[in-house]
């Protein structure tokens, strides 16, 4: 009827929940992620791949708005590869991440997204960039999504500078088991993606392959 107030779920914000990381080792970098894609309480996807490609060596790993995190991917995407044309070489990790950086800035107010760039170049070797809002900031290792807030304590105990690439892909592997265990928004599967000079590696982990502890 006229002048009735409209239910209360028309006007809520949908929530939706993943868990991204990444982390830097000597000569390369490690990023992971979940899969599941929410939607409030209903879970739209159970597989999405959220570690997209910007170029050869260097991956994103997308959080918040699933269409707008790829918009934002397959924009900075377009503009590396015209990039590395002009300039006739690779691009720099830090060249993704200010273009990443610059996108959401420009529209903080139409998209919601938040991404981590990780990859390698020959000048600076493996970097990770947190990107959200319009910061830039280089980091050791960057976790984000919403299972972030159940593994901060984990990673901040379990991080050392100087671990091997086997230790980053296991110190990934478990901070992901750890959050998509706690965090409803977090499941599926692990994806995976580790980066240096020689290669670029994708490897998927099934949910029943992930490490388990003390209370599972």
């Amino acid at each position: 009827m006229l002048g009735e107030a409209e239910p209360q779920w028309i006007s809520e914000e949908v929530k939706t929940g993943t868990t991204i990381i990444a982390i830097e080792f000597n000569g390369g970098v490690v990023l992971g992620s979940d899969s599941r894609v929410s939607a409030g309480d209903s879970v739209v996807n159970r597989v999405m791949n959220k570690l997209s490609p910007l170029h050869d060596k260097i991956y994103c790993a997308l959080s918040g708005s699933a269409a707008d995190a790829q918009t934002i991917a397959e924009m900075v995407n377009y503009q590396l590869d015209v990039h590395s044309l002009e300039i006739d070489e690779d691009p720099q990790v830090r060249s993704a991440a200010t273009l990443v950086k610059n996108i959401s800035y420009k529209y903080k107010e139409e998209l919601s997204a938040h991404l981590i760039v990780a990859g390698w170049d020959r000048r600076d070797g493996g970097q990770v960039f947190a990107t959200l809002g319009g910061l830039l900031t280089r980091q050791p290792f960057a976790i984000g999504g919403s299972g972030s807030s159940y593994v901060y304590g984990f990673v901040d105990a379990e991080y050392r500078r100087g671990m091997t690439k086997e230790e980053c892909q296991k110190f990934v592997v478990n901070t992901l088991a750890l959050a998509m265990n706690r965090d409803g928004s977090s499941g599926g599967v692990a994806y995976i993606v580790t980066i240096d000079e020689h290669s670029t590696d994708e490897k998927v982990i099934l949910g029943n392959d992930l490490p388990t502890f003390f209370d599972q």
